[in-house]
């Protein structure tokens, strides 16, 4: 079983939301052009809100404590 190093997740939220930012638009027309920006969006804000979270064991919980203000 793989165990889990919090701060090696963290950090790949961290460059997952970088790989959203950067990344171009595919040649995309209409409906689905508006459909891949909003994905792209909403990955970009999940990414960031999880890489910015701190994190603690309580009991059995993994607990994210993720910022609203920055």
């Amino acid at each position: 079983m793989a165990t889990l190093d919090m701060d090696d997740f963290l950090e790949r939220f961290a460059r997952r939301a970088k790989a959203v930012k950067e990344r171009g638009i595919p040649p995309l027309e209409g409906e689905a052009r508006k459909q891949f920006i909003e994905a792209a969006e909403q990955d970009y804000l999940d990414y960031t809100l999880v890489s910015s979270a701190a994190w603690e064991v309580d009991g059995t919980e993994l607990v994210l404590r993720i910022p609203l203000s920055r």
